[in-house]
């Protein structure tokens, strides 16, 4: 008997169903103009979207010239690459522009449904960024779809590491851009680290389609992306600190060996809190729970771990008066990894070595944070259906499942769960023996790089020819990848690999075409093409009728998505296909949901060794224990985003901020206004309100003045005359101050002034606001320890990070003040000098950023062929600072060229 819910679904169709059924009129509407549109000649296809350009800037919404476009944009694509889109591909493309992820199966050609929003959405002339998981896919389809857009009149650019400035500007200043998530994201940070608009590569945050979103969005997006550069000199704090820890007695702390976690009891915060006073580190009156004192909290905390959970000969050693880690796991020396945040500092105070500087955070962004900036976001991946709540509630995307163009033939059969993992392996050497003897191309999915080892292993023992395709990005994957469709083909792969690949039936066509040239240099390129596409029609045959390519994997993930990513690879356009889990009582996921009960009931059940379990509700379970796993992680990403979030408001305050007096030719009434909210300050201390004349401190506001804007006035005076109270106190300062910066001006010459100005401002909020980093980073670090107060760590770092801000603004409004109020004209050497120092930091800055963005880069092509990192005869003779042989974007002297 079929329950209530799934009767309505028989009768009105499943949510997904409604949605996809919308889009069937504007299909229809878009196959009605295809006839239309193969009259045009070539030159007509740019005259048509000069024509879709003009009305879409003259108010037409693209909704409306939807269908017109699509149409055009497939023509172009037609002739371009003789590839037509379908029209699952038509509706793909529609849910992207209206803003949601479309879930489409491998194989069902994403890379050209992006095409379609992308070129209605540059209409407006404002931009489409089409973002990949990595450089090699960002350029492959870069180069592949600039067809397409090029012969609808469409400029296309391709962003990646290294890039000339004049060429990223270029690239960004075009159409439709193709990049990568890192390099998006830097882009952002460097043009928010820039003093001059004409220097900002990136435009308006428009419209981004994001390949294999649920990758970056999700995967990737707790991590941070990070500018850094080197801090100031804090040895003096760390040495002060040593010398306080060895002063604590047990009562003080408390030690948590199995969680490795040490903390202050109550008796210690209240011993620290004297010790500090005494010592003239804490300010009279103020206590360790202030929010100015986050930064020496820090350090008290990192003091305390570096003496209590770190020690000698065993975390790490000294050797040459360097503190040098110690890897738990082989025991082996780990030289150049350092602990973060300050931890590795607090330990060479603690050993009397010379303590080498920080790196501090110059600016960062999370991808969750950078995303949102997005006026229209969209993505594309096979596998998004299982994390829909979370893109709803954090990017407000929805999520829609677009039907294969043809009905999937492939077999997903139940889970068997063996009691041993041996017996797991075991049976998985048979299973691919028996598929390998009909000529079957199998395709063993692991989850880690030992595991892919441990089995390629056991094949070899049991005679089968096989390839690893490990996790590290190297030249052969195209070439495995290529080969894992091949009949009787067995390819051992971990989770990573296989991402923005197909695997075709019977081998790849392009890649054979290749190496058929390169063996016969001489031969005919359309002769030799059409030999292998006949050969390989009879190779695919074959494979169709063994029974398409089987997955076979060795364990279920924490995530469905990752288990799901992997069953995609086969069946691709209606290709017949199969897919099996072998699981065992041992692994991750079966040993942390109660396998201790499982076991228990196979015992009962008297199983022998090699039998498995083979049940629906088998299946059934394992997926409700994988829906709470990732609705745990979900949680967690949520809470951290809460916090990430109170930064990001601020950082958008800050780079709003930036923006407005790098766009205004004049900031005087900024800086003016400043001026007068310092003079009321200081009035307010000196003079408070509703205070008597005999209480005010006028030689206090003198100093005080003359220290802020530098201008010497008889304040002491004014406050004995009869009438003269607070207002015309303040009148008479603001006057004085305005006529001081007029001779200023006047010595200077508008322009220049105008220019000091906004270059004070700009470098003074940089400085304010890298140094507020580090402060939040500092509090978010010991936050956490209010929970055992019975206080909200969320509401404490809310509050204490916005006085924070406060005091960063307050503080930033006197600097500026201060520094206008000391300003002189320079002697021409002392011109040369400050910009050469400037222009020093920028290029400082610039190669941070740089370094940071090349060392986040994915998929890395050798600079040179043949490159073999086990022999360094093949990495021809780099220098130091030149970039390494491998590709990886580093210096030679960070990545092969290291010396250990």
């Amino acid at each position: 008997m079929l329950g209530l819910g799934k009767i309505t679904k028989k009768i009105f169709g499943t949510p997904n169903d409604r949605k996809v059924k919308a889009t069937r009129p504007l299909v229809e509407k878009i196959n009605a103009l295809e006839p239309e549109f193969e009259k045009l000649t070539d030159a007509g296809l740019i005259e048509k979207t000069e024509e879709l350009k003009k009305r879409a800037i003259g108010g037409e919404s693209l909704d409306d010239l939807l269908p017109e476009a699509f149409a055009n944009c497939r023509e172009g694509a037609r002739r371009a690459l003789g590839l037509r889109a379908f029209d699952t591909q038509l509706m793909g493309g529609i849910f992207l522009h209206q803003g949601n992820i479309s879930e489409m199966k491998t194989g069902e050609g994403k890379t050209l449904v992006a095409t379609l929003p992308a070129y209605l959405n540059a209409l407006t002339g404002k931009g489409v960024h089409v973002v990949t998981v990595n450089d090699y896919l960002a350029k492959r389809d870069a180069e592949w779809m600039s067809k397409v857009f090029g012969a609808l009149g469409l400029t296309t650019g391709v962003i990646y590491p290294n890039q000339d400035d004049a060429e990223k500007k270029a690239a960004y200043a075009c159409d439709v851009t193709y990049a990568t998530n890192n390099e998006l994201g830097f882009d952002y940070l460097r043009d928010n680290m820039k003093s001059e608009l004409s220097q900002m590569y990136q435009r308006d945050h428009n419209f981004a389609i994001v390949d294999e979103v649920d990758s970056i969005l999700i995967d990737e997006a707790r991590t941070p992306l990070i500018i850094s550069g080197p801090a100031a000199d804090r040895s003096e704090l760390y040495m002060a600190m040593d010398l306080i820890i060895p002063e604590l007695t047990e009562e003080h702390y408390e030690l948590d060996e199995k969680t490795r976690n040490v903390s202050y009891t109550e008796e210690g915060n209240e011993f620290l809190e004297n010790l500090l006073l005494e010592k003239g580190m804490l300010e009279e009156g103020a206590t360790l729970y202030d929010p100015e004192s986050t930064t020496l909290v820090h350090h008290v905390n990192q003091g305390l771990r570096a003496h209590k959970l770190f020690e000698k000969d065993k975390e790490y050693i000294v050797r040459d008066g360097e503190v040098v880690l110690i890897d738990e796991f082989t025991g082996r020396m780990m030289s150049g990894r350092r602990l973060s945040d300050g931890l590795h500092q607090a330990i060479e105070a603690k050993e009397g070595c010379p303590i080498q500087p920080e790196n501090v955070t110059l600016a960062s962004v999370t991808f969750q944070n950078y995303f949102r900036l997005y006026n229209k976001l969209s993505g594309m991946t096979g596998t998004a259906m299982t994390e829909a709540e979370e893109f709803a509630e954090i990017y407000g995307l929805g999520v829609v499942e677009v039907p294969t163009n043809r009905p999937i033939a492939r077999v997903d059969e139940h889970d068997q769960v063996f009691r041993t993992a041996k017996e797991k392996y075991e049976e998985i050497v048979n299973v691919v023996k028996e598929a390998q003897e009909k000529g079957q191309p199998c395709l063993v999915g692991t989850t880690s790089i030992d595991k892919s080892e441990f089995l390629s292993n056991m094949l070899k023992e049991a005679g089968l020819e096989h390839n690893v395709l490990n996790a590290r990005q190297h030249e052969q994957e195209a070439q495995i990848v290529g080969d894992a469709g091949k009949l009787g083909a067995i390819t051992i792969a971990t989770n990573m690999a296989g991402r923005g690949t197909d695997i075709q039936l019977g081998g790849n066509v392009e890649l054979k075409v290749l190496e058929a040239l390169a063996a016969e240099p001489d031969a005919d390129p359309e002769a030799v093409r059409k030999r292998i596409e006949d050969e390989h029609q009879v190779w695919r045959q074959k494979v169709l009728d063994a029974g398409g390519l089987y997955i076979i994997a060795t364990e279920r993930h924490e995530s469905r998505r990752i288990d799901n990513q992997l069953r995609g690879r086969s069946g691709r356009q209606g290709d017949p296909g199969r897919s099996a889990f072998f699981l065992s009582l041992d692994d991750d996921l079966m040993r942390i949901f109660g396998s201790e009960r499982l076991d228990k009931v196979l015992n009962t059940l008297g199983m022998k060794e090699g039998e498995a379990i083979v049940h629906p509700w088998v299946n059934k379970s394992l997926e409700r224990a994988q829906a709470k796993v990732e609705g745990r992680n979900f949680d967690i990403r949520k809470q951290l985003l809460k916090f990430d979030d109170v930064m990001n408001d601020q950082r958008k305050v800050i780079f709003a901020q930036r923006r407005e007096i790098m766009e205004s030719k004049d900031v005087s009434e900024i800086t003016q206004d400043m001026r007068y909210q310092v003079i009321d300050d200081l009035i307010d201390q000196y003079m408070p309100p509703k205070s008597y004349a005999d209480q005010w401190d006028m030689e206090g506001l003198h100093g005080a003045i003359a220290e802020a804007i530098n201008i010497d006035v008889p304040v002491q005076e004014w406050g004995v005359e009869e009438g003269a109270d607070d207002d015309v106190i303040r009148e008479r300062l603001e006057k004085a101050a305005d006529e001081a910066m007029a001779q200023k001006v006047a010595a200077f010459g508008p322009e220049n002034m105008r220019q000091i100005e906004k270059q004070m401002l700009l470098q003074t909020i940089d400085g304010k606001w890298r140094e507020h980093l580090v402060t939040l980073e500092h509090l978010r670090s010991v936050v956490g320890f209010r929970g055992y107060a019975q206080r909200d760590p969320l509401n404490e770092y809310k509050n204490e990070s916005f006085q924070l801000f406060e005091s960063m603004l307050d503080g930033l409004r006197t600097e500026v003040t201060q520094k206008l109020g000391q300003v002189r004209p320079m002697t021409d050497e002392e011109q040369a000098q400050m910009v050469a120092e400037f222009q020093a930091q920028q290029e400082a800055l610039q190669d941070a950023a740089s370094e940071a963005s090349s060392e986040a880069s994915q998929a890395p092509e050798p600079e040179v062929e043949g490159f073999d990192e086990n022999d360094s005869s093949t990495w021809g003779n780099p220098g130091r600072n030149d970039p390494c042989p491998c590709g990886s974007g580093k210096k030679f002297k960070h990545c092969h060229g290291k010396i250990v």
